[in-house]
């Protein structure tokens, strides 16, 4: 068995074409530019018992050599992955079940006649690939750089592949991230968090491939560092899940979705106090703001106009042939990785961060509850929008964190405060004013916020 560890990045033709002569993988390219032709055939059984239990299943003929592997998906964060793979060579191109034994196959699938596993999709391309030479101090890190441009075909259903895979070969995960992130700041390429392998099972059921992940799991005694990190991993590793759906699909749902994430991703780096002084998130804030300026003003445009709507696929389409997204997809998960909002902070911020999550939310959310002041947004509603960025600060916690808090009514709270949000977000009218003068009242009237209120 070996681990797999890799990073997918989803580029155009014009970028993929534009590696090939990168100064910096020319620089570091050990081994000079190789190319084989990959052709492979994933397998299933019919109801996709495989894909459900998270396995994927091929057959690959490189040149003359067939080989059987058989992967796990493991865990991901952010697009890096890491996961297990079984491999084995073949005399000729047919599966071989007697290799599926209990050495490597998953418990969940125990019961499974393997009898039943028929082929469901293939893979084909054609890979340039290249050992880079990428050192991080004294440590020696080799990285496997492959081009792949081919087709992923399910019956009559085809998607395009073309992509950028770096795979470690030797040293420290960080540095696939490294690499990603220089050549991102100045190509158009970002995180993919698909394998190829999902991306066929997309074409025969679109609603294969999962945009919602896993909440992160939350506990009273955590520190306020390790509740951060969680939620912001969460967060951007949605966030690059949304972006790929929406740019395959074009459902507006999804844009929507994103752009929730990375308001979510704003109000939570901003919400730390002396845990993360202002220096340490400040180029996190700034580009999620121009972010939001263009995505978030598009969204609220759109959700009332059709033809706002149906031009933002292509405008998307737009924004991920610049680098904006890909540079910060990538500079987030290093910042995230080297915890930089813990860089320079002093003792009270030291002891802020390492505090236990349930003794810091009651404060924090007490002292924002107290600073909105309801009672003056029901006199004057027109100025509610000013507080915004209080009431996202609340959102985020309460959206991942309410559970460790010992205070009644807290669903209600935080879909209470989700309809103030949505009021204070849309145009002054007459009818608007009223609706959030009722909207204060009703977060006011929550049990949950009258005790916060009082801390």
């Amino acid at each position: 068995m070996n681990k797999e560890t890799e990073i997918k990045l989803r580029i155009s033709r014009e970028t993929l074409a534009a590696l090939r002569e990168h100064p910096l993988l020319k620089k570091r390219n050990k081994s000079g530019w190789q190319q084989r032709e990959l052709l492979n055939q994933y397998f299933d059984t019919p109801e996709r018992d495989l894909s459900a239990a998270k396995v994927a299943l091929r057959l690959r003929r490189d040149g003359d050599v067939v080989i059987q592997t058989l992967k796990s998906r493991g865990k991901s964060v952010a697009g890096l992955s890491e996961r297990n793979e079984f491999q084995w060579e073949l005399a000729k191109a047919k599966l071989d079940l007697k290799k599926l034994d209990d050495t490597c196959w998953p418990a969940a699938l125990a019961e499974l006649d393997k009898k039943t596993i028929k082929p469901l999709f293939t893979t084909d391309f054609v890979r340039e690939f290249a050992d880079i030479a990428w050192g991080r101090g004294k440590s020696k890190v080799v990285i496997e750089a492959a081009l792949d441009l081919g087709t992923v075909s399910a019956g009559k259903q085809k998607e395009e592949i073309c992509e950028l895979e770096l795979e470690l070969r030797e040293g420290e995960p960080e540095a696939l991230l490294e690499l990603a992130a220089e050549l991102a700041a100045s190509l158009p390429l970002f995180p993919c968090d698909i394998s190829k392998a999902e991306r066929g099972y997309r074409l025969l059921d679109p609603t294969s491939y999962h945009v919602n992940l896993p909440a992160p799991e939350l506990d009273a005694e955590m520190s306020l560092d390790d509740a951060f990190a969680a939620i912001a991993w969460h967060l951007l590793a949605s966030s690059q899940r949304l972006a790929e759906q929406f740019h395959h699909t074009g459902h507006w749902r999804l844009l929507q979705d994103w752009v929730q994430n990375l308001g979510e991703l704003r109000a939570l780096a901003s919400s730390l106090g002396q845990a993360a002084p202002r220096a340490t998130t400040r180029e996190l804030r700034n580009v999620l703001d121009a972010l939001l300026e263009d995505w978030r003003t598009l969204v609220l445009a759109g959700n009332d106009d059709e033809d706002v709507r149906r031009a933002a696929p292509e405008q998307f389409a737009d924004e991920l042939l610049d680098t904006r997204w890909g540079q910060f997809s990538l500079d987030t998960s290093r910042w995230l990785l080297a915890r930089g909002w813990t860089a320079e902070r002093n003792k009270r911020g030291e002891r802020q961060g390492a505090a236990q999550l349930a003794n810091w939310l009651s404060v924090e959310l007490g002292d924002e509850a107290k600073a909105l002041q309801l009672p003056l947004y029901q006199q004057q509603p027109e100025d509610l929008a000013e507080q915004l960025p209080r009431i996202e600060r609340l959102l985020v916690w309460l959206h991942y964190a309410r559970n460790v808090l010992e205070v009644p009514e807290l669903d209600r709270l935080y879909g209470e405060l989700v309809k103030l949000q949505h009021l204070a977000n849309q145009p002054i009218s007459d009818e608007v004013l009223d609706a959030r003068v009722q909207q204060a009242f009703s977060v006011a009237q929550c049990r949950a916020w009258k005790q916060l209120a009082r801390k």
